[in-house]
């Protein structure tokens, strides 16, 4: 079996927003600690990527961001190591990343703190490998109505990010949303501004293609959830518990067999 190239590189978990939309369920802590079952959603993320291979973590944290470090330390309990990119300010995703741009090994796995998505990221990081000149690949996921996100537009090949889409309510249900789990180079963070917030997503990826930079794509098909708003904060407990439920019961049957 091969080695994972996540044991050789960093994953950056962007974990400092305010999660405004999320305070009427979760007001007592930031939304990375929001409540699952017995466990935070920033634990599961970090269980995913640990059994994966992964071992060296960098959280970008601001708001609340003491309660993260009190919870999770250095990582040794998880047998993981952590380091921390603490945002005095409001920084947004783009500057974030900026921010923790010291841990870039040249690049980084990098993972949206609200998101949830049980792929394969040995998989993302080989596929990025093979991508030739890409300043970042990122992870799509398809909805059935997916109305309320942006979604992002692809090549006929489905290869290539070619432009990004604000949310419409009137729009195409179905499109490709961007899952929140990237890849992306060192050389993309020196073009973050350093003096203002900045989106990622709104500015940084949309100015790269803009000026025929590679921005590659790898659509995924495994479960997608985003955890920012109560109702999908709901429906991922609910689906999370129940996936756990059915593990637990064919585990325990295979032990009475």
């Amino acid at each position: 079996m091969r080695p994972s190239l996540l044991e050789h590189t960093p994953v950056v978990i962007l974990a400092g927003g305010l999660g405004t939309r999320l305070q009427a369920v979760v007001s007592d802590r930031p939304k990375a600690l929001a409540p699952i079952g017995t466990r935070s959603f920033l634990e599961i993320q970090l269980e995913i990527l640990r059994d994966q291979g992964a071992r060296r973590f960098v959280l970008c944290v601001g708001h609340r961001a003491d309660q993260v470090q009190t919870e999770f330390g250095d990582g040794s309990h998880l047998g993981i190591h952590i380091d921390y990119s603490i945002e005095k300010e409001l920084l947004g995703t783009g500057g974030a990343l900026r921010l923790a741009e010291r841990f870039f090994q040249p690049r980084a796995l990098v993972l949206n703190g609200d998101t949830y998505l049980d792929a394969d990221y040995d998989r993302l990081l080989r596929h990025h490998q093979a991508q030739f000149g890409a300043l970042a690949t990122l992870t799509l996921a398809r909805l059935e109505d997916a109305r309320r996100f942006g979604t992002v537009l692809v090549d006929s090949n489905e290869q290539n990010v070619i432009d990004f889409l604000e949310k419409i309510e009137n729009g195409p249900t179905q499109g490709w949303l961007n899952a929140g789990a990237y890849v992306i180079e060192r050389d993309l963070l020196n073009r973050i501004p350093v003096d203002r917030p900045v989106s990622l997503e709104r500015e940084i990826f949309p100015a790269a293609i803009a000026e025929g930079l590679r921005i590659a794509a790898l659509p995924c098909d495994q479960p997608f959830y985003d955890i920012g708003t109560p109702e999908d904060f709901r429906r991922f407990n609910a689906w999370y518990g129940e996936r756990c439920h059915e593990r637990h019961s064919t585990h325990s049957g295979r032990l009475a067999g």
